[in-house]
Formats: structure tokens, sequence, C-alpha cells
């Protein structure tokens, strides 16, 4: 047994960072490979790969989304309401789209990488299919 029993959690913690920043390389590369990268549905202006994490899911975090530059964003859609008349302000110019950047933990990191990961590696299988055609 090692002199200081938090060197089992250390090394866990060092464990869990390289596990999460290769993650990171292999989601960006294979992110960079989705062409086209698909839009979000129901969004204007965003595009992005909802993913859905079992286990990491934080009851605060909204939706989670891959973008195409391979990292993950909260997604944050809604309206902006001027204060001036309604019926005449155009519906998509008050559309509000925001990406914000996840700051998530190694171990959230690793599982929600992994779900990304997995769908890329679908879209891109089909992806290939339909060049085939």
């Amino acid at each position: 047994m090692p002199e200081d029993p938090l060197e089992y959690k250390y090394e866990a913690d060092a464990v869990l960072e390289r596990a999460a920043e290769r993650l990171r390389r292999a989601l960006q590369e294979a992110a960079a490979h989705l062409d086209p990268f698909p839009p979000f549905p129901g969004a204007f202006f965003s595009y992005g790969i909802e993913i859905e994490a079992p286990g990491a899911a934080d009851p605060d975090l909204g939706c989670v989304v891959l973008a195409p530059d391979g990292e993950l964003y909260e997604l944050r859609m809604g309206q902006e309401l001027p204060l001036l008349d309604l019926e005449m302000a155009d519906p998509v110019a008050l559309r509000k789209e925001e990406l914000k950047p996840l700051e998530l933990h190694p171990r959230d990191y690793v599982i929600y990488a992994y779900h990304a990961i997995a769908k890329v590696t679908e879209l891109l299988l089909e992806q290939r299919a339909q060049k085939r055609l």
C-alpha cells in the first residue's frame, strides 16, 4: 500500500484526464469527416448532433450537442422579443440560438464523448452507404 492512500485517487484522476483528452481529439477528427455536417432539427442557424449520455445527465444541463468543430455544447434556443409591434417582426429574425461551451468533469466528458463518437460513426457509415448508391 502506498504511503498516502490518496495516490490511488490521483492516479484514477490522471487516467480519466488522459482518456478525456484522447476522446476529445478522436471526436474532433471524426466530426471533421462528416460532410455535410447535419443541421440541428428545428434550428434555423445551428448545426449540431444531439448527444444523449445516460449516466452523465446533469439535471441543470439542457440539450447537449456536438458541433462541427468536434466540441460539445449546450444548445439554447428561444425568441428575442422586441418591444416593437410583434405583428411586424420577422419570426426568423427574432430567433435566438446559442451554443454555450460545456465545461464537464473528465468522468462526464468521457461518457458524453463516447456516445458522441458512436453517433458520428453511425452517421459516417450512413454517408458512406449513400455515396455508394
